[in-house]
C-alpha cells in the first residue's frame, strides 16, 4: 500500500487549477450575495436541484465523463478543485453529489448503452438524485450479510427486503442497490451478492423516513415487496457484485468530503481566534490545520490514482478512516476554545451554530461509508496482518 505510486498534480501549482478555482469561487460569492445559500454547517449544504442544475450548465457535474454522455472530458484534479470549493463553502450540492460522485461512474463502467445514453447526461445537467442502497437493518457495515432478495423471473428481477440508512431515499429518482441473489458460500462470503439499478417510482417500494439527532430528515429505510425490475436492470455479472461496490466505495471514499465535512467548523475556530497570542490555542489550531493538509495530500494521491485508471481501495480506506475522525475531533476541540466576549455578535452565533450541528452529526462520521472496524479490516488484511 502506498500513497506515492503515482506522480501527484498538485491543482494549486498550476494556473489552469488557479484560474478554475477562482471561477468557482466567484461563482460561490455571486450565489451567496444574491441569497441563493447561506453555509449552516450542514454536510453537503443542503439539497437544491435548482442550485446543481445551474453547476450543471457550467460544466461542473460529470467532469471526467465521456463528452458522448453528456461530460465534458476533464482530469480528476479539475474535479477535486470543484468538489473542494463546494464543501468548503458550505454550497448546498446535495441531490447530484451521489449520482456524481459514484453512482455515474458505476453506470459508465456497468451500465447498458441505453442507460447510459438516458441518465448520463441528465445526472450532467443536475437533474436526477441517486441514492445508494447498502446496508440492512441485520447487517450494517457487514455487507457481506446482505440478505434483501433479488429473484430471477421470466419477467425479470423480483426484489423482497429492505434497506436502511439510505439517505436521500426520499428525494432519488434512483437507487444504485445491493441485493442477494445467490447463498455465500463456506469458501466465498463475498460471493452471491448483485447490482442493480432501481427506479424509484415502481410499485411496491415504500420510503419510510428516520430523523436525526437535529431533528432533519435525511435517512430513510426502504421496503421492497415484490418490486419487479427488468432484466436489464442488472449491473454487471450476477454474484459478483462485491468486487463492483467495493471500486465503487473507492470513490466514495477518497474525496474531499472525508476531512471536509466539518471545515467550517474549523474556519470559524481559526477566524475568531485569528489575531490571539495564547501559545495553548495557537497549537490547537494549528495541529489541526496541519491534519487537514496532510489529509488533502493523501486525498489527492488517491484522486491521482483514480485518473490512472487504478482503483485504490485500500488508499481510500485509509483516508476515509484517518479523515473522519478528524472530523470528529474538530468540534470536540473548538468547544474547548469558544469566542470570548469581546467576539463580535455575529461570529459568536455562527461558532455556536456550527459547532453545535457537528457535534450533533459527528457520530455518523465515521459510521457512513464504512465504520472503522471494516476500513481497519481492510487496511490490516493489506498490510498482512490478518
Amino acid at each position: 500500500m502506498t500513497f506515492q505510486g503515482l506522480k501527484l498534480t498538485r491543482p494549486e501549482n498550476t494556473r489552469q487549477y488557479e484560474d478554475l478555482r477562482q471561477e468557482v469561487r466567484d461563482f460561490l460569492k455571486t450565489e451567496r450575495e444574491a441569497g441563493t445559500y447561506a453555509p449552516t454547517g450542514e454536510f453537503g449544504g443542503g439539497f437544491s436541484f435548482e442550485f446543481s442544475q445551474k453547476l450543471g450548465k457550467r460544466g461542473w457535474i460529470g467532469m471526467t465523463w465521456p463528452k458522448e454522455y453528456g461530460g465534458h472530458e476533464r482530469s480528476f484534479d479539475e474535479r477535486y478543485v470543484v468538489s473542494e470549493e463546494m464543501l468548503a463553502a458550505g454550497a448546498p450540492i446535495r441531490a447530484h453529489w451521489i449520482a456524481d460522485r459514484q453512482s455515474g461512474p458505476l453506470l459508465l463502467r456497468f451500465g447498458n448503452e441505453q442507460q447510459k445514453k438516458e441518465l448520463l447526461p441528465k445526472i450532467c445537467k443536475g437533474e436526477l438524485c441517486f441514492c445508494i442502497g447498502l446496508s440492512e437493518p441485520n447487517s450494517g457495515s457487514d455487507l457481506f450479510s446482505a440478505q434483501c432478495k433479488a429473484t430471477k423471473t421470466k419477467e425479470g428481477w423480483r426484489i423482497n427486503g429492505q434497506k436502511i440508512w439510505t439517505s436521500n431515499a426520499h428525494r432519488a429518482q434512483y437507487m444504485i442497490g445491493l441485493f442477494r441473489t445467490s447463498p455465500a458460500t463456506e469458501e466465498n462470503r463475498r460471493h452471491g451478492l448483485s447490482q442493480f439499478l432501481v427506479d424509484m417510482s415502481l410499485p411496491g417500494i415504500t420510503v419510510r423516513p428516520i430523523i436525526n439527532l437535529t431533528g432533519q430528515h435525511d435517512f430513510n429505510e426502504v421496503f421492497f415487496d415484490d418490486v419487479l425490475l427488468p432484466e436489464d436492470a442488472l449491473l454487471g455479472e450476477v454474484d459478483q457484485a462485491w468486487k463492483q461496490a467495493s471500486a465503487e466505495l473507492a470513490y466514495e471514499r477518497s474525496g474531499p468530503e472525508r476531512f471536509l465535512s466539518t471545515y467550517l467548523v474549523l474556519g470559524e475556530l481559526a477566524h475568531i481566534h485569528q489575531h490571539t497570542d495564547d501559545a495553548r490555542t495557537q497549537e490547537a489550531v494549528g495541529r489541526l490545520v496541519a491534519q487537514l493538509w496532510t489529509l488533502r495530500q493523501m486525498s489527492l494521491s488517491v484522486a491521482s490514482m483514480l485518473q490512472a485508471g487504478v482503483s485504490p481501495a485500500v488508499e481510500a480506506a485509509l483516508v476515509k478512516d484517518i479523515g473522519t475522525n478528524f472530523e470528529r475531533r474538530v468540534p470536540n476541540i473548538a468547544r474547548q476554545f469558544r469566542p470570548k466576549a469581546d467576539t463580535p455578535a455575529e461570529d459568536r452565533e455562527r461558532f455556536e451554530t456550527f459547532v453545535n450541528l457537528a457535534t450533533s452529526l459527528a457520530p455518523a462520521l465515521t459510521i457512513r461509508g464504512g465504520s472503522q472496524e471494516i476500513l481497519r479490516s481492510i487496511i490490516a488484511r493489506e498490510l498482512g496482518l490478518r
